[in-house]
């Protein structure tokens, strides 16, 4: 057994006990934290197998914000999950029954996928051969060329999305202090400044 059989033996254990145990841990803070160790297990199964701008990008989208900002969602707000789970005990069957049919045709279209692909030898966009370049390369080229516009609009909508999500959580307290720069702009002295006189050693 080579080194890197090895390695892969390696990743794709550990990735797949973290993802059993994502859904099988009765702390949601360890299920995040599992979730974890699962993307950095596949950020090192991309590295194996040459994909390093994928590798980097999952560490650090996905381990360094999304991961973490579930982690800190979990922590930060008090839900009672023990209630959810009693809530839910009635339905268990029937969401076992529909989690199953989802995996097989899931399954099933990976199975279709993979049995039509093939790998191709040149660049789309390019008539460099693949060898000719490096990973970051070949993606930036095609996502630059070929897909720029769809590229572009994926920005936009998530540009919507952020403003949106900024809008919807925007609340307007009235006890709460602003900062209004336009009155801030147009004080004058008197308004700004106030004298007071107190007797000598007296004090405020």
């Amino acid at each position: 057994m080579t080194v890197a059989a090895a390695f892969f033996y390696l990743f794709s254990t550990v990735m797949i006990a973290s993802a059993f145990m994502v859904i099988a841990a009765r702390n949601p803070v360890h299920s995040v934290l599992f979730l974890i160790l699962a993307f950095v297990n596949a950020a090192g199964l991309f590295l194996l197998l040459g994909a390093e701008f994928l590798a980097m990008i999952l560490v650090v989208v996905y381990v360094g914000a999304v991961a973490v900002l579930f982690l800190f969602v979990v922590m930060m707000l008090d839900v009672d999950f023990a209630e959810l789970k009693k809530g839910m005990m009635s339905t268990q069957p029937m969401l076992l029954t529909i989690g199953l049919v989802i995996a097989v045709l899931v399954a099933l279209e990976l199975m279709l996928v993979m049995s039509g692909w093939k790998p191709s030898t040149v660049a789309v966009g390019s008539k460099l051969p693949v060898e000719a370049m490096s990973n970051t390369e070949a993606l930036g080229l095609v996502l630059y060329t070929k897909y720029f516009y769809l590229f572009q609009a994926a920005g936009l909508v998530l540009l919507t999305a952020m403003i949106g999500a900024i809008v919807l959580t925007l609340r307007h307290k009235p006890d709460v202090k602003r900062q209004v720069i336009a009155d801030q702009n147009a004080r004058t002295r008197e308004n700004a400044i106030e004298i007071v006189k107190a007797p000598s050693r007296a004090g405020v």
